[in-house]
């Protein structure tokens, strides 16, 4: 069972390691890096808030989960990942808009 978990993991982390794998980790460690984003700033705050750079590692890890998952040709990822770029970056619109007129 031992050998058997170790060729599997051989496999997945090594023998298919490719361009699009490392891609793949950057893009997830950017997605991640939102919530450490907004954990921090909503402690800073005392409540909870959603800064401007969570919306940003969104669309920057969004962006790269997406071209990974069409690489990959997963019909999930690419509609949970493009489902999910139009919601970051109308949030974004929201966001940049409060602040040019003002409204926060």
């Amino acid at each position: 069972m031992l050998g058997a978990l170790s060729n599997y993991l051989h496999d997945v982390f090594v023998v298919q390691f490719d361009a699009w794998v490392a891609l793949g980790f950057v893009a997830q460690a950017l997605f991640s890096m939102r919530f450490l984003v907004q954990w921090i700033a909503s402690e800073r705050a005392g409540r909870s808030i959603v800064p401007t750079a969570f919306w940003l590692f969104s669309i920057g890890g969004g962006v790269l989960l997406f071209a990974y998952s069409l690489y990959r040709k997963d019909p999930v990822f690419i509609a949970g990942q493009g489902l999910g770029l139009f919601i970051y970056l109308r949030n974004l619109y929201f966001v940049l808009r409060e602040k040019r007129e003002g409204i926060a």
